[in-house]
């Protein structure tokens, strides 16, 4: 526990933290980089885009504003600390960070960084370090006491490949030990340690599939500069890869009896999958399941979609293809053109009474948060996942995203 010294300290330096957290964070990378291994541990795709440190600034900011109230910054705690576990940060990563943010507040802040500041800043990184530590501890081995769950890395067999649409095909992972697995929640993703000729690649993955003790599928998006999307559009049944037990905090409520909505746009409809099987499992307050599509060739889970709304009667679904080709067929491939619209969130969302799991693209992530806000959908009963910076999600006109719904990355 801080003293309110450290703490008042803390909470005068946020102004200055505000303006220079980035050049700070990205002079901590620079100096954490020099341990190889720790490198290997971050995504570099999100470095050379710059989410990564732009996230990590919001969140020492976020951090320096709210050290009076460090409740206010649990959710975003929770969900770092899925990826950390993911991921195998250890006790000894964070004093690591520690030690290099501390050295590069001096470098940047100059004459300004006091040895009292810094002093006050390192007990509190140490003691919001001591937080995350317990949380992930508490993952890990509720994960790994769980029948099925494991510790670290597992091998898992590619049993079969399915090729969904032109750009996302779906993996069925089984174990080779061939014991059981921890049954995912919906919404959680895997954690797969690809292998580089100089280092493991780590990529996270959400599943797919229905929840099962069997296996795991995930289903993955070609992108075009994609190393581990290229590497997996590449595998074969039979290839072995090494994946992490499920993580993630975007989790299905499976409990609530309140209606839901399962809204998404592009690859982002892929969490979405996992819900809906689970929400049709027994009869319930109605599920719409509404999802926004470039094209056909683009669309897909379409027939998978249908069957699982052709048997549970509770669940309705409408499709929405921005720019049908010319063999898309209007009521049979796709419910309407364009771009899901207000009327549809209306007809979705009904007195506002309803639970809101939302994925997809940044702007389409922008975009129906701002129409959920307008048509007076509480910003509580909205849920998202979302790596990168707050401000990646807020526009000129975009609601501002409320503190409950904060996301910090790791």
């Amino acid at each position: 526990m801080l003293d309110s010294a450290t703490r008042d300290i803390v909470r005068a330096s946020a102004p200055a933290i505000r303006l220079h957290s980035l050049a700070v964070v990205e002079r901590m990378y620079e100096l954490l980089f020099r341990d190889r291994s720790i490198e290997m541990i971050f995504d570099p795709s999100h470095m050379r885009d710059h989410s990564q440190p732009r996230a990590l600034a919001e969140a020492v900011t976020a951090y320096a504003e709210n050290i009076d109230n460090i409740a206010a910054l649990l959710p975003a705690v929770e969900r770092i600390a899925h990826k950390h576990v993911a991921r195998a940060v250890t006790a000894e990563h964070y004093g690591a960070v520690g030690a290099c943010i501390i050295e590069a507040m001096g470098d940047v802040l100059g004459d300004a960084a006091t040895p009292e500041l810094l002093t006050a800043w390192a007990l509190a990184f140490g003691d919001l370090a001591d937080v995350f530590i317990a949380r992930e501890t508490d993952l890990a081995d509720t994960a790994a006491a769980h029948p099925g769950g494991w510790r670290g890395l597992r091998d898992f067999r590619v049993a079969s490949i399915t090729e969904e649409s032109a750009i996302i095909r779906s993996l069925e992972l089984v174990p080779v030990d061939g014991g059981t697995v921890l049954p995912h929640i919906p919404g959680q993703y895997l954690t797969l340690a690809l292998a580089l000729p100089d280092r493991p690649l780590l990529r996270h993955y959400s599943l797919s599939g229905a929840p099962s003790t069997a296996g795991y599928r995930i289903s993955v998006k070609r992108e075009p500069q994609g190393t581990g999307s290229g590497m997996l559009h590449a595998l074969v049944p039979g290839a072995v890869l090494r994946c992490a037990v499920p993580a993630g905090h975007f989790t299905l409520d499976s409990s609530a009896a309140c209606p839901v909505l399962l809204l998404s746009g592009g690859v982002g409809q892929t969490p979405m999958i996992s819900m809906l099987h689970a929400l049709a499992e027994r009869e319930r307050a109605p599920v719409w399941f509404l999802h926004a599509a470039i094209d056909g060739a683009a669309h897909a889970f379409a027939d998978e979609v249908r069957a699982v709304a052709a048997r549970a009667l509770w669940v309705r679904s409408r499709t929405f293809y921005e720019r049908p080709a010319p063999n898309d067929r209007l009521g049979d491939d796709f419910d309407r053109t364009g771009r899901i619209d207000r009327d549809t969130l209306l007809e979705a969302c009904g007195d506002g009474d309803v639970d809101v799991y939302l994925c997809g693209p940044t702007a389409f992530m922008r975009a129906m948060l701002a129409a959920l806000a307008e048509i007076g959908v509480a910003d509580d009963r909205v849920h998202f996942e979302f790596f990168g910076p707050q401000s990646s999600l807020e526009s000129s006109e975009a609601p501002t995203v409320p503190p409950s719904a904060v996301k910090l990355a790791a």
